[in-house]
């Protein structure tokens, strides 16, 4: 991982949002401010291809597993989005997701929501419920559709096939697009993606976990926005592991990108 701290500011118009947030929050700004990543990883991978370090712009995800986050002190060391979990299937609310929003804000961390898919229920039931939950907030980052297989859940194994899968994912998209303005991300697992052919829905960007190796080498040369390469990440201001990811282009590139996609 690359170590100390770089400001860097890249200036990118941000479009403003239409209306309906129920959370007075302060907006970003114009201003996109890339700072260097000051992290470490608690089960570091020998990088056979590119190595995340060689990107620019690297961010989190987490949920109510990371209890105590000190967003100041991450922001300040290469926290420059994160990527929080909001809702789950039909009738769960992540405990940690308003704690985490505020924080996230308040310390001008660009931040988006995520809605953990639940195979059991229709995905409209879902999308209304990650609606109801998540404000319409000016800067957020798309909201994110998590799409994997749950072997291990106590009430719902099922594995549909990829044709069911890619429609229920659509309706999802399609209702939360109308309501935020902007078009979902799909977070999604090399086993799932593949089993279900995600690739074959038009019009969506990805954000891919791969921990082993380069998501253009894991996910033959499928196209992502953003990359999930720990889960076991050391990041000051966070006690315990988090996620680490990074964003897919340059600091200029994250600027234009923020720019056309952020509310």
């Amino acid at each position: 991982m690359r170590l100390g701290l770089v400001g860097l500011f890249v200036t990118g118009m941000l479009l403003a949002a239409c209306g309906g947030g129920r959370e007075p929050v302060r907006d970003p700004g114009q201003t996109v401010t890339v700072t260097s990543s000051n992290f470490s990883d608690d089960d570091p991978t020998d990088w056979p291809g590119r190595a995340p370090d060689r990107y620019a712009v690297h961010g989190i995800d987490l949920s109510r597993f990371q209890m105590s986050v000190d967003w100041p002190t991450a922001r300040a060391n290469g926290v420059n989005f994160a990527f929080i979990k909001a809702t789950e299937g039909g009738d769960l609310v992540d405990p940690m997701f308003q704690a985490h929003w505020r924080g996230a804000g308040a310390a001008g961390v660009r931040r988006g929501a995520y809605h953990f898919f639940y195979h059991c229920r229709p995905a409209a039931e879902q999308a209304r419920w990650f609606i109801k939950h998540v404000p319409r907030t000016p800067g957020a980052l798309p909201p994110v559709l998590d799409m994997e297989w749950t072997p291990t859940s106590p009430t719902c194994t099922i594995r549909r096939d990829g044709e069911t899968i890619r429609k229920e994912a659509q309706i999802f998209i399609d209702i939360v697009e109308r309501h935020y303005g902007q078009r979902p991300l799909i977070y999604s697992t090399v086993d799932f993606y593949k089993d279900t052919e995600l690739w074959r829905l038009s019009g969506v960007e990805f954000w891919l976990r791969a921990v082993a190796d380069h998501p253009g080498q894991v996910y033959a040369g499928s196209p992502w926005r953003f990359w999930q390469y720990t889960s076991t990440g050391v990041v000051p201001g966070i006690a315990g592991k988090v996620d680490i990811n990074v964003f897919s282009g340059s600091k200029a590139a994250w600027a234009d990108w923020i720019s056309g996609r952020s509310l």
